[in-house]
């Protein structure tokens, strides 16, 4: 059997990148039985029709990690990209995005693109997300602001590269490696939002050393597969706070003596990152009911 990596699935049809090159492959009726879906990024043992020079999934290995939606496999690195303008940055989308990858265990990089539109924002937002503990960059294709550090955060890693339609994504990309030749998308000058692009998840291989997955744009991210009292610990900086909580299960909302209340009145977590916080605790408690 030969080792490779599926780099895009479409139609039932599985590509997979191998030594050898790339193969057209099904996979096996065993995996429907048994539920289990291939995903792009999954690492797989195939076998070849020599007549036919087409391929079989024989097995999935083993995953490191597991993204819903985007659907991707064995990630070990989230690039969430936001852009400070056009269209403006939606900072509960955003902060969906980055309690998905900490639910993934994922390590996470927030970019702003487009800095060149408003560098006091950006400063707002870098600082915003600095304080939350994240690392933070901010580039601009249009002027070649940030590239190279984009790059650098790039190699030798596998990236999911996530963010709403419009932000700048595939021109990101494309600045990285021109040869991708990934479409670009405009902004509708009637709402500004980013028109969708890309239509379906693709492993890239760069130059550079690792690998990309380029996805679609999202408008909304559901999380309600995250249970209640997991919720807290996915917000970085609530972490270091719970522990003066007056009471064991508090869960910051209505209880008194809360220390993440209390950073929040005093401007130690940010507003904006626990008003995300109570939205989601919300969502999830409502879908709890039915």
């Amino acid at each position: 059997m030969i080792d490779g990596i599926i780099t895009k699935g479409i139609g039932g049809f599985y590509y997979v990148q191998s030594k050898d090159g790339i193969y057209e492959c099904r996979a096996r009726g065993k995996f429907r039985k048994e539920k289990i879906i291939p995903l792009v990024g999954d690492r797989v043992k195939i076998t070849i029709n020599n007549v036919s020079k087409q391929g079989v999934v024989e097995e999935i290995m083993d995953r490191d990690t597991e993204f819903i939606r985007p659907p991707v496999a064995n990630v070990n690195q989230a690039i969430i990209v936001f852009a400070v303008k056009k269209p403006d940055p939606n900072l509960m989308l955003l902060n969906r995005f980055l309690v998905m990858a900490e639910y993934e265990r994922v390590d996470v990089v927030v970019c702003f693109n487009k800095i060149d539109l408003d560098e006091k924002r950006y400063k707002e937002l870098q600082t915003l997300y600095t304080d939350a503990g994240y690392k933070v960059i901010g580039t601009s294709v249009k002027l070649g602001i940030g590239i190279e550090t984009f790059k650098d955060i790039l190699k030798d890693k596998i990236t999911v590269f996530a963010g709403p339609s419009g932000v700048g994504k595939s021109s990101l990309l494309n600045a990285t490696q021109p040869n991708l030749s990934l479409k670009t998308g405009e902004i509708s000058e009637k709402n500004k939002r980013g028109k969708h692009t890309t239509r379906h998840v693709e492993l890239l291989e760069l130059d550079l050393g690792g690998w990309v997955l380029d996805t679609p744009g999202f408008s909304s991210l559901n999380l309600d597969f995250i249970e209640e009292e997991e919720l807290q610990f996915l917000f970085k900086e609530f972490i270091s706070r719970m522990e003066f909580c007056r009471f064991n299960g508090c869960k910051h909302v209505n209880e008194p003596e809360c220390a993440v209340k209390e950073a929040v009145r005093n401007q130690f977590i940010s507003k904006s990152r626990y008003e995300s916080y109570i939205q989601l605790l919300k969502e999830i408690k409502e879908k709890r009911r039915y």
